[in-house]
């Protein structure tokens, strides 16, 4: 079946997945669904000590089995060692038949390669995977399909049941002997717990990993101990030096900078850069330095932003502290700087990944967006985008959330290099569409500025300025003027994952790579 991005989806993968194809972005407004809930056994004994001695007894209590869907979150990022010693003691049991549903997977959780090997984990549910994770997906070596949702679409699925958590396991850089949870004052500290908050919610079992217990109360608690079962102390939660490596810089390459400066002048040059305007970015150098000049030209005019949204960084906090941002909403911090500006500034402020992003609740933050500007692998003349597969057809990159803030915001800008090194980053079409181009409004290049036909007002606003307007067409002629079109990626037959969008539906299918060479 073909879907609304121009994909086909095989009919066995539909029945596999019990899923729809893609309709668009926006089809299921309105749309109703009964919550799930997890299973919750009543306290009787009010003396009951919660604190299990290692992570093998707490699994037993647990009841750990064959076929059971385990939670993790990501805050940890490249420093993370909560799935790999979960995983680990799990493997010596020979508990085999397990589904991974994490936030995210990446180098640090390598480790896990043989138990996919050996049949310990036949299925990953992330929202992207990196390192030898994403290489056993691609070559076939996973037994399910994965299955990739943006950070809204996984809240979707827990909270409307399409996934059950059996057991989730949150690393807490504090955690007192009850389960209160907060993502700092410890040795370990992550600055939010955002993501984690819905296996907290709906998991049947939850389990507080920590390297810092604390007196009781831990309070304000991010996870409150209401929904926490079991807290085991362990030595390391995570490396401190991965999980913040330090304050994102903006850019010193020039090709960067001027996608930056186009970026900016995008902003400035449209009717929601007024006082109040949203705003969320990245962490890439050029949208980093967009950030920093955009924030001299909100001091020239006097003009204030009201919401800056999501991964947080520490020029955005550098900002909230000169008086130019009202209100900082955070759902993950990549710095050092902006977990420090959690701690101390009342005005940086903790939420939760459904109240970010999920399309099915009442009000996500991200239909309040004026701006959000986006990284992308590639993008194609439809102004589809794709962040999960690289040129190569390896799965090596995470929709996080992509598609979220592209469908939310009024108006969405993606950044890319016309060129990835010899491969061409706007192009006829991508290896895989993980953001449909309905919802992506103008395309930044070193080599110009593309904007989207269908939004006419926004040509109308920038078609006077100084900045190169070019048609998508054009970005793309040109990419391939210099280095020739690519040939393109071959795939086996073999459906190895899907791309799922925000609503559940699929998207587009990540084939088994025909021939790989793996680096040593």
């Amino acid at each position: 079946m073909i879907n609304a991005v121009g994909r086909e989806i095989p009919e066995e993968v539909l029945k596999a997945t019990g899923k729809d194809i893609f309709k668009g972005a926006y089809v299921n407004a309105g749309v109703e669904y009964q919550k799930g809930a997890p299973k919750v056994r009543a306290n009787g004994d009010p003396t009951r000590d919660k604190q299990v001695a290692s992570i093998a007894e707490v699994l037993k209590l647990c009841g750990i089995r064959d076929g059971m869907t385990l939670g993790f979150h990501h805050h940890f990022r490249e420093g993370d060692y909560v799935v790999t010693m979960v995983m680990e003691e799990i493997h010596k049991m020979g508990i085999k038949g397990l589904t991974i549903c994490a936030s995210s997977l990446g180098k640090a959780h390598d480790a896990l390669l043989p138990m996919i090997e050996d049949g310990t984990i036949v299925g990953i549910q992330s929202s992207g995977v990196r390192g030898k994770i994403g290489e056993a997906i691609s070559t076939g070596k996973l037994r399910d399909i994965a299955i990739m949702r943006s950070h809204g679409g996984r809240v979707r699925a827990i909270e409307s049941g399409e996934v059950h958590l059996d057991i989730s396991f949150i690393g807490a850089p504090t955690c007192d002997k009850c389960g209160n949870m907060r993502a700092n004052g410890g040795k370990s500290d992550c600055g939010v717990l955002s993501y984690a908050m819905v296996d907290a919610q709906y998991a049947d079992k939850v389990v507080a990993i920590t390297d810092c217990l604390v007196p009781f109360p831990n309070i304000p608690a991010s996870i409150s101990m209401i929904d926490v079962d079991y807290v085991v102390v362990v030595d390391e939660i995570g490396n401190p030096a991965k999980i913040a490596s330090g304050a994102a810089k903006p850019t010193t390459d020039l090709r960067k900078l001027k996608m930056a400066d186009y970026c900016t002048q995008v902003v400035v040059n449209t009717p929601y850069f007024k006082d109040g305007f949203s705003y969320q970015t990245g962490v890439g150098g050029a949208s980093i330095a967009s950030t920093i000049s955009l924030g001299k030209i909100m001091e020239e005019r006097g003009i204030t932003m009201g919401l800056a949204l999501g991964g947080i960084t520490t020029p955005i906090c550098n900002l909230l502290e000169k008086g130019l941002i009202r209100k900082v909403v955070d759902t993950q911090d990549f710095d050092l700087g902006a977990i420090e500006s959690i701690k101390k500034n009342p005005n940086h402020i903790e939420i939760s990944g459904s109240e970010y992003a999920n399309p099915f609740n009442k009000g996500a933050y991200v239909n309040q967006l004026d701006f959000v500007i986006l990284a992308s692998l590639e993008v194609d003349v439809n102004f589809n985008c794709n962040v999960v597969v690289g040129s190569d057809g390896m799965i090596t990159g995470a929709q996080g959330g992509h598609p979220d803030t592209a469908a939310g915001a009024k108006c969405t800008i993606v950044i890319a290099p016309l060129l990835q090194g010899r491969i061409p980053a706007i192009c006829t079409n991508v290896t895989t569409v993980t953001t449909p181009g309905e919802t992506v409004d103008v395309v930044v290049t070193d080599y110009g500025v593309a904007i989207n036909p269908r939004r006419q007002d926004l040509i109308d606003c920038l078609k006077d300025t100084n900045l190169p307007l070019k048609t998508i067409e054009e970005l793309r002629d040109i990419a391939y003027s210099i280095v020739g079109e690519p040939d393109p990626v071959q795939f086996g037959d073999r459906v190895v994952g899907v791309i799922e969008a925000r609503d559940g539906s699929i998207i587009d299918v990540v084939r088994e790579i025909k021939e790989y060479e793996f680096e040593d």
